[in-house]
Protein backbone atom coordinates (compact mmCIF):
# COMPACT_ATOMS: atom_id res chain seq x y z
CA UNK A 1 0.00 0.00 0.00
CA UNK A 2 0.77 3.46 -0.13
CA UNK A 3 0.22 5.45 2.94
CA UNK A 4 0.06 9.04 3.55
CA UNK A 5 1.53 10.19 7.09
CA UNK A 6 0.88 13.32 9.46
CA UNK A 7 2.69 13.35 11.96
CA UNK A 8 5.13 10.67 10.64
CA UNK A 9 8.21 12.01 12.86
CA UNK A 10 6.41 11.83 16.27
CA UNK A 11 6.95 9.10 19.04
CA UNK A 12 3.56 7.12 17.68
CA UNK A 13 4.11 7.97 14.20
CA UNK A 14 7.67 7.13 13.76
CA UNK A 15 7.11 3.08 15.08
CA UNK A 16 4.08 3.04 13.27
CA UNK A 17 5.69 4.24 9.55
CA UNK A 18 8.62 1.83 10.59
CA UNK A 19 6.32 -1.07 10.51
CA UNK A 20 4.49 -0.28 7.39
CA UNK A 21 7.97 -0.08 5.74
CA UNK A 22 8.96 -3.42 7.62
CA UNK A 23 5.85 -5.02 5.91
CA UNK A 24 6.76 -3.56 2.19
CA UNK A 25 4.16 -0.72 2.11
CA UNK A 26 5.50 3.02 0.83
CA UNK A 27 5.24 5.85 3.61
CA UNK A 28 5.01 9.74 2.26
CA UNK A 29 5.53 11.64 5.16
CA UNK A 30 3.69 15.10 4.89
CA UNK A 31 6.56 17.50 6.17
CA UNK A 32 6.19 21.44 7.47
CA UNK A 33 9.77 22.37 6.00
CA UNK A 34 11.30 21.81 3.31
CA UNK A 35 10.84 18.35 1.93
CA UNK A 36 14.12 16.00 1.81
CA UNK A 37 13.22 13.23 -0.22
CA UNK A 38 11.36 11.38 -2.34
CA UNK A 39 8.80 10.05 0.18
CA UNK A 40 8.15 13.86 2.05
CA UNK A 41 5.17 16.10 1.00
CA UNK A 42 5.42 19.52 2.13
CA UNK A 43 2.09 21.24 3.48
CA UNK A 44 1.11 24.16 5.84
CA UNK A 45 -1.81 22.45 8.04
CA UNK A 46 -1.88 26.24 9.94
CA UNK A 47 -2.30 28.03 6.69
CA UNK A 48 -4.47 25.58 5.19
CA UNK A 49 -2.14 24.72 2.46
CA UNK A 50 -1.84 21.33 1.17
CA UNK A 51 -1.16 20.26 -2.93
CA UNK A 52 -3.85 17.55 -3.77
CA UNK A 53 -0.93 15.94 -5.55
CA UNK A 54 0.34 14.83 -2.73
CA UNK A 55 -1.88 12.82 -1.98
CA UNK A 56 -2.70 11.20 -5.03
CA UNK A 57 -2.31 7.20 -5.60
CA UNK A 58 -2.58 6.84 -2.05
CA UNK A 59 -4.61 3.68 -0.95
CA UNK A 60 -5.02 5.22 2.54
CA UNK A 61 -4.09 8.37 4.69
CA UNK A 62 -3.22 8.14 8.35
CA UNK A 63 -3.39 11.72 10.39
CA UNK A 64 -1.62 11.92 13.40
CA UNK A 65 -0.37 15.70 13.10
CA UNK A 66 -1.76 18.19 16.31
CA UNK A 67 0.55 19.74 19.16
CA UNK A 68 0.75 17.74 22.20
CA UNK A 69 -1.09 18.25 24.56
CA UNK A 70 0.95 17.69 27.93
CA UNK A 71 4.16 19.43 26.72
CA UNK A 72 3.49 23.11 28.71
CA UNK A 73 0.78 24.59 30.92
CA UNK A 74 -2.32 25.37 29.05
CA UNK A 75 -2.43 29.54 28.40
CA UNK A 76 -5.48 30.65 26.75
CA UNK A 77 -2.90 30.73 23.50
CA UNK A 78 -1.65 27.70 24.05
CA UNK A 79 -5.27 26.02 23.98
CA UNK A 80 -6.18 28.09 20.99
CA UNK A 81 -2.77 25.72 19.43
CA UNK A 82 -4.22 22.68 20.53
CA UNK A 83 -7.69 23.27 18.92
CA UNK A 84 -5.93 25.36 15.46
CA UNK A 85 -3.59 22.05 14.95
CA UNK A 86 -6.17 19.61 15.20
CA UNK A 87 -8.95 21.34 13.91
CA UNK A 88 -7.15 23.53 10.85
CA UNK A 89 -5.03 20.81 10.01
CA UNK A 90 -7.64 17.94 9.42
CA UNK A 91 -9.94 20.68 7.60
CA UNK A 92 -7.21 21.12 4.98
CA UNK A 93 -6.40 17.40 4.70
CA UNK A 94 -10.09 17.17 3.80
CA UNK A 95 -10.50 19.81 1.40
CA UNK A 96 -7.30 18.27 -0.38
CA UNK A 97 -8.83 14.54 -0.56
CA UNK A 98 -11.96 16.63 -2.09
CA UNK A 99 -10.39 18.11 -5.21
CA UNK A 100 -8.98 14.34 -5.58
CA UNK A 101 -10.89 12.48 -9.05
CA UNK A 102 -9.87 9.03 -6.93
CA UNK A 103 -9.53 9.85 -3.13
CA UNK A 104 -7.75 7.02 -0.76
CA UNK A 105 -9.28 4.61 0.49
CA UNK A 106 -9.40 5.30 3.88
CA UNK A 107 -8.87 7.90 6.54
CA UNK A 108 -7.52 7.31 10.05
CA UNK A 109 -7.43 10.24 11.88
CA UNK A 110 -6.33 10.50 15.44
CA UNK A 111 -8.52 11.20 18.68
CA UNK A 112 -8.20 9.85 22.23
CA UNK A 113 -9.98 8.50 25.09
CA UNK A 114 -10.64 12.23 26.49
CA UNK A 115 -13.65 12.11 24.21
CA UNK A 116 -15.69 10.46 26.78
CA UNK A 117 -14.67 12.94 29.45
CA UNK A 118 -14.67 11.26 33.14
CA UNK A 119 -17.05 8.17 33.31
CA UNK A 120 -15.93 6.92 36.56
CA UNK A 121 -16.02 3.01 36.72
CA UNK A 122 -18.76 2.28 34.41
CA UNK A 123 -17.18 0.28 30.91
CA UNK A 124 -17.03 2.36 27.97
CA UNK A 125 -16.93 0.98 24.13
CA UNK A 126 -17.49 2.89 21.31
CA UNK A 127 -21.10 3.61 21.60
CA UNK A 128 -20.88 5.61 24.65
CA UNK A 129 -21.45 9.51 23.72
CA UNK A 130 -19.20 12.90 24.07
CA UNK A 131 -18.16 13.83 27.65
CA UNK A 132 -18.08 17.12 28.87
CA UNK A 133 -14.87 19.75 29.45
CA UNK A 134 -12.72 21.36 27.20
CA UNK A 135 -10.35 17.60 26.08
CA UNK A 136 -13.89 16.22 25.26
CA UNK A 137 -15.35 19.46 22.92
CA UNK A 138 -11.76 19.12 21.42
CA UNK A 139 -12.00 15.01 20.64
CA UNK A 140 -15.47 15.62 19.18
CA UNK A 141 -14.64 18.61 16.93
CA UNK A 142 -11.18 16.89 15.20
CA UNK A 143 -13.76 13.44 14.90
CA UNK A 144 -16.30 15.68 13.00
CA UNK A 145 -13.87 17.06 10.81
CA UNK A 146 -12.65 14.06 9.89
CA UNK A 147 -16.20 12.60 9.31
CA UNK A 148 -16.22 15.14 6.30
CA UNK A 149 -14.74 12.80 4.43
CA UNK A 150 -16.84 10.64 4.15
CA UNK A 151 -19.13 11.49 1.92
CA UNK A 152 -15.91 11.77 -0.47
CA UNK A 153 -16.69 7.69 -0.26
CA UNK A 154 -14.07 7.20 1.98
CA UNK A 155 -14.02 5.19 4.93
CA UNK A 156 -13.41 6.92 8.02
CA UNK A 157 -11.95 5.68 11.37
CA UNK A 158 -11.34 7.59 14.74
CA UNK A 159 -8.28 6.45 16.25
CA UNK A 160 -9.60 6.89 20.38
CA UNK A 161 -5.67 6.35 21.80
CA UNK A 162 -5.78 5.89 25.72
CA UNK A 163 -2.18 6.64 27.27
CA UNK A 164 0.38 4.81 24.99
CA UNK A 165 3.27 3.15 26.78
CA UNK A 166 6.80 4.21 25.08
CA UNK A 167 10.09 4.29 26.68
CA UNK A 168 10.77 6.72 24.01
CA UNK A 169 8.72 9.44 25.66
CA UNK A 170 5.02 10.03 26.04
CA UNK A 171 3.43 9.94 29.09
CA UNK A 172 5.61 7.19 30.56
CA UNK A 173 8.46 8.64 29.37
CA UNK A 174 7.84 11.62 31.30
CA UNK A 175 7.03 9.52 34.28
CA UNK A 176 9.69 7.40 34.09
CA UNK A 177 12.52 9.49 36.03
CA UNK A 178 10.12 9.88 39.17
CA UNK A 179 9.38 6.82 39.34
CA UNK A 180 13.55 5.90 38.98
CA UNK A 181 13.77 7.90 41.78
CA UNK A 182 11.03 6.23 44.36
CA UNK A 183 8.85 9.42 43.46
CA UNK A 184 5.92 8.11 41.97
CA UNK A 185 2.36 8.32 43.82
CA UNK A 186 -1.05 7.93 43.55
CA UNK A 187 -2.79 10.54 41.65
CA UNK A 188 -5.93 12.40 43.11
CA UNK A 189 -7.69 9.81 44.49
CA UNK A 190 -5.62 6.96 42.74
CA UNK A 191 -9.46 5.52 41.79
CA UNK A 192 -9.52 6.73 38.17
CA UNK A 193 -9.08 4.24 35.70
CA UNK A 194 -6.40 4.46 33.06
CA UNK A 195 -6.45 2.83 29.55
CA UNK A 196 -3.14 1.96 28.78
CA UNK A 197 -2.14 0.40 25.55
CA UNK A 198 1.74 -0.83 24.86
CA UNK A 199 3.32 0.85 21.97
CA UNK A 200 3.77 -2.76 20.00
CA UNK A 201 -0.37 -2.82 20.26
CA UNK A 202 -1.09 0.62 19.66
CA UNK A 203 0.99 0.28 16.11
CA UNK A 204 -0.79 -3.82 15.47
CA UNK A 205 -4.30 -2.25 16.01
CA UNK A 206 -3.63 0.85 13.45
CA UNK A 207 -2.07 -2.18 11.20
CA UNK A 208 -5.32 -3.91 11.74
CA UNK A 209 -7.70 -1.31 10.88
CA UNK A 210 -6.04 -0.19 7.85
CA UNK A 211 -5.97 -3.94 6.72
CA UNK A 212 -9.64 -4.04 7.59
CA UNK A 213 -12.22 -2.16 5.63
CA UNK A 214 -15.10 -3.49 8.32
CA UNK A 215 -13.54 -1.41 11.05
CA UNK A 216 -15.23 2.49 10.95
CA UNK A 217 -16.17 5.24 12.77
CA UNK A 218 -14.73 5.48 16.22
CA UNK A 219 -12.04 2.85 17.74
CA UNK A 220 -10.95 2.70 21.05
CA UNK A 221 -7.14 1.71 21.04
CA UNK A 222 -6.79 0.48 24.60
CA UNK A 223 -6.11 -2.89 26.19
CA UNK A 224 -8.28 -4.87 27.65
CA UNK A 225 -6.69 -4.40 30.61
CA UNK A 226 -7.48 -0.68 32.45
CA UNK A 227 -6.10 -0.06 35.90
CA UNK A 228 -7.17 1.93 38.26
CA UNK A 229 -3.65 5.11 39.23
CA UNK A 230 -3.40 3.33 42.07
CA UNK A 231 -2.65 -0.11 40.42
CA UNK A 232 -1.01 2.00 37.52
CA UNK A 233 1.50 3.53 40.40
CA UNK A 234 1.95 0.14 41.97
CA UNK A 235 2.95 -1.65 38.98
CA UNK A 236 5.12 0.68 37.50
CA UNK A 237 6.89 1.00 40.69
CA UNK A 238 7.17 -2.81 40.88
CA UNK A 239 8.48 -2.87 37.06
CA UNK A 240 11.07 -0.77 38.25
CA UNK A 241 11.99 -2.34 41.30
CA UNK A 242 11.38 0.90 43.29
CA UNK A 243 9.30 1.82 45.94
CA UNK A 244 6.52 4.35 45.71
CA UNK A 245 4.87 7.07 48.08
CA UNK A 246 1.93 5.58 50.13
CA UNK A 247 0.38 9.22 50.02
CA UNK A 248 -1.22 10.35 47.27
CA UNK A 249 -0.54 13.72 45.35
CA UNK A 250 -4.51 15.61 46.07
CA UNK A 251 -6.10 16.66 43.40
CA UNK A 252 -5.90 20.44 44.48
CA UNK A 253 -2.05 20.45 44.57
CA UNK A 254 -1.82 18.79 41.18
CA UNK A 255 -4.29 21.90 39.92
CA UNK A 256 -1.80 23.97 41.42
CA UNK A 257 1.25 22.70 39.77
CA UNK A 258 -0.17 21.40 36.19
CA UNK A 259 -3.12 23.58 36.20
CA UNK A 260 -5.86 22.56 33.73
CA UNK A 261 -4.28 19.73 31.92
CA UNK A 262 -4.06 17.43 35.51
CA UNK A 263 -8.27 18.08 35.75
CA UNK A 264 -8.93 17.10 32.21
CA UNK A 265 -5.96 13.95 31.63
CA UNK A 266 -5.15 12.52 34.95
CA UNK A 267 -8.25 13.04 37.00
CA UNK A 268 -11.12 11.93 35.05
CA UNK A 269 -11.55 8.13 34.75
CA UNK A 270 -11.64 6.10 31.48
CA UNK A 271 -12.64 2.66 31.66
CA UNK A 272 -11.79 1.63 28.14
CA UNK A 273 -13.13 -1.57 26.34
CA UNK A 274 -11.98 -1.64 22.91
CA UNK A 275 -15.12 -3.31 21.45
CA UNK A 276 -14.17 -2.75 18.22
CA UNK A 277 -10.71 -4.33 17.65
CA UNK A 278 -11.72 -7.25 19.79
CA UNK A 279 -15.01 -8.16 17.82
CA UNK A 280 -13.01 -7.68 14.63
CA UNK A 281 -10.30 -10.46 15.67
CA UNK A 282 -7.35 -8.01 16.97
CA UNK A 283 -5.54 -10.14 19.12
CA UNK A 284 -3.43 -7.68 21.93
CA UNK A 285 0.06 -8.52 22.97
CA UNK A 286 -0.25 -7.31 26.19
CA UNK A 287 -3.49 -7.39 28.07
CA UNK A 288 -2.07 -6.94 31.66
CA UNK A 289 0.05 -4.17 32.92
CA UNK A 290 2.62 -5.61 34.35
CA UNK A 291 3.52 -7.86 31.21
CA UNK A 292 3.40 -4.83 29.16
CA UNK A 293 6.08 -2.64 31.10
CA UNK A 294 8.36 -5.33 31.32
CA UNK A 295 8.26 -5.40 27.25
CA UNK A 296 7.95 -1.68 27.31
CA UNK A 297 11.25 -1.35 29.83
Amino acid sequence: MAIIMTGASGLLGSALAGALRERGDRVVALVRRPPQGVDERFWDPAAGVLDPSALEDATAVVHLAGAPVGDRRWSPFYKRELIASRIVGTRTLVRALGELSRPPEALLSASGVDFYGDTGDRPIDESAGQGEGFLAELCGRWEREAREAEPLGVRTAQLRTGIALSRRGGALGRMLPIFRAGLGAPLGSGRQYWSWISETDWVGAVLHVLDHPEVSGPVNLGSPGPVTNEEFTRTLGKALRKGTVPMPVPAFALSLGIGEFAREALLPSHRLVPRKLEDTGYGFAHTRLDEALRAVL
